[in-house]
């Protein structure tokens, strides 16, 4: 594995450089975040993995993120946030991270959500890659089509473009059974599983990136149950 971490305090990144060595992961480290958009940019096609601190010189962590996925929508990004600071969690993973761990953290315990998060992505790229010619859905509803193996999803027939990992598996998770009610405990668990450890921020944040893309292409079929939670429906969508 091939980690870009983003770290102002050099002192963090000597730290978690001899964990990533005792695991045997490459490791490249940015100091400041226009260094951090350069390195990625330059070497994009080998980084697998990236931890971004938000607290960066020169250019924060927002906007490194919001950089890097416009060079690469799907990139597994942890952000590192300072553990009283919890609207930068919820904006963190609105600007397209995938997970989050709030400082001080266990060096243990990061490399724990690194190994869930690179395994979830490495499971995703390898079922694409063998069923590039599928052409099955095996999630459809009206108005709706989804390839889980091509990891493709089409609303109308405009394909919903950019979806990451996790805003793919929580969109099979609604439209898999249309009209049902999720509460976002019920989300969490079908979506992020045991090797998640977050709050329910983490879905609503999801929610809203969620929305935003399927709304480029079509109308809001991810539905907000006041009290509840949120369903998908698509049945109200006019032929």
């Amino acid at each position: 594995m091939k980690i870009l971490m983003v770290e102002d305090n050099h002192s963090v990144c000597e730290m978690m450089a001899m964990f990533f060595k005792k695991e045997k992961w490459d490791a490249d480290f940015a100091y400041d975040g226009e260094a951090a958009v350069e390195m990625y940019e330059k070497g994009s096609d080998d980084i697998d993995i990236v931890l971004l601190d938000l607290n960066l010189p020169k250019k924060d962590g927002m906007q490194v993120a919001a950089d890097i996925r416009r060079t690469s929508p799907t990139v597994p990004i942890i952000m590192l946030t300072a553990r009283d600071s919890e609207s930068d969690q919820v904006l963190g993973l609105e600007m397209g991270a995938d997970d989050y761990v709030t400082k001080p953290f266990s060096p243990i315990t990061l490399i724990a959500r690194i190994k869930a998060l690179y395994r979830r992505s490495q499971l995703a790229q390898i079922t694409q890659r063998a069923s590039k010619v599928a052409s099955d859905f095996d999630v459809e509803t009206d108005h709706f089509k989804m390839n889980t193996k091509t990891r493709e999803a089409y609303l109308n027939g405009k394909q919903i473009e950019d979806l990451t990992p996790k805003e793919f598996d929580l969109l099979k998770a609604l439209a898999s059974k249309p009209k049902q009610v999720f509460t976002r405990e019920q989300l969490l668990q079908l979506v992020w599983n045991y090797e998640f450890y977050g709050d329910e921020r983490t879905v609503d944040a999801h929610i809203k990136k969620l929305r935003q893309k399927i709304e480029k292409v079509g109308p809001k079929v991810v539905q907000t149950v006041w009290g509840v939670g949120y369903k998908f429906d698509d049945s109200d969508i006019e032929d």
